[in-house]
């Protein structure tokens, strides 16, 4: 595959600066051995890059002050797993240790949400040790205010889902999939959205509250919202539509917008699905479709222009699209290898002026 900037229609573009982390990237001359992150502007130009430490398929968000909060979570290294801030030199100006996993947002106050992993012996769900997904609420001081452990709401998701989704659920985990039996990969604060408010107009049940927590269960196609005050699963939805999803959230619009990796069927997709009718209301496919597929990893990002950024991460390609389907913008990392290292987990696209702090501080 063509690497590099392949694709650009600035007059359809949402203009910006993509920022992106390759997992065990190879440069040449190799200065930095254990990983780096890379933002790229427009024209696919490397801006500025972080040597970073153990940031194996790492997830990242820059700071207004141009520092960069990323994840550690080299599994064969556990004394140094945590997220990490480090300045445009690398250099960590604040840790806290944990067991990170996939995802962590910023919220409003500043605090950090943090979903991470342990693993224990679950009698009577599968044999030996299971891995087991948990979220935290931490203050930059690293003080503990809020925590929920998924193990803790299986009957939740009993409740929610039809009997045969509930079926898929407990085959997997007690399956091939039984030690890591729910893998969830996301977490996503709901902002204020137009379901919520269509919640409130009819008078029932509220459970897309900004606030409320988005999650995703890879091992058994499931997706679902957690309430924050109650801790409980409110909404639960997936089995048999999606496939090994990644980054299921709420837009603004009250949809839910996923990247359906399609691991199983063989072909990925990017859809939009309404919560409350449980449809698609939109989707981005190939054509073949076999040619849009990343069987793991991988997400989506709705721009503020009505564009999506996808992230087809086994194949290293970041690309952008409108709403009918057109690809505006493509870029592939230079530095993937055949055997998927420089593959990338997630990537996000910032506005000119998310990104001034930082270019300040680089000159």
């Amino acid at each position: 595959m063509e690497t590099g900037l392949r694709i650009h229609q600035p007059e359809k573009c949402f203009e910006g600066y993509t920022l992106y982390a390759p997992s065990v990237p190879k440069f040449a001359p190799s200065d930095e051995p254990e990983g780096v992150i890379c933002l790229v502007d427009m024209c696919g130009q490397l801006v500025h890059r972080w040597p970073v430490h153990n940031a194996l398929q790492s997830f990242c968000r820059l700071l207004p002050n141009g520092n960069l909060l990323y994840p550690t979570n080299d599994r064969s290294d556990l004394a140094s797993a945590g997220i990490r801030e480090v300045d445009p030199k690398g250099n960590v100006v604040w840790f806290y240790p944990c067991r990170v996993d996939h995802d962590f947002q910023i919220l409003a106050n500043g605090n950090l949400l943090i979903h991470a992993i342990t693993e224990r012996a679950w009698p009577g769900l599968a044999p030996g040790m299971t891995r087991h997904s948990y979220m935290v609420e931490i203050t930059r001081d690293q003080e503990l205010v809020w925590e929920w452990r998924g193990e803790e709401h299986l009957e939740d998701l009993r409740r929610l889902l039809p009997e045969s989704s509930w079926h898929h659920v407990m085959e997997r985990a007690h399956g091939k999939f039984a030690f890591d039996w729910a893998h969830n990969n996301t977490l996503q604060i709901i902002p204020p959205n137009q379901t919520y408010e269509k919640e409130l107009e009819a008078g029932g049940a509220v459970r897309f509250k900004p606030g409320n927590i988005v999650f995703s269960y890879r091992s058994n196609d499931v997706i679902g919202v957690i309430d924050r005050e109650s801790g409980a699963i409110v909404w639960a939805w997936g089995p048999g539509v999606i496939d090994g999803q990644h980054k299921p959230h709420m837009l603004p619009n009250g949809r839910i917008l996923i990247y359906d990796n399609g691991t199983l069927r063989g072909h990925s997709r990017v859809i939009e699905v309404d919560p409350l009718t449980e449809t698609i209301e939109w989707e981005y496919a190939a054509d073949p479709k076999a040619s849009f597929f990343s069987p793991y990893i991988s997400g989506a990002q709705r721009l503020p222009n009505g564009n999506t950024l996808i992230c087809e991460g086994s194949k290293s390609r970041l690309f952008e699209v409108t709403l009918d389907g057109e690809i505006v913008w493509d870029f592939v990392n230079p530095h993937v290898t055949p055997d998927c290292r420089g593959a990338v987990y997630r990537c996000l696209r910032y506005s000119p002026d998310e990104v001034t702090g930082l270019l300040a501080r680089i000159g």
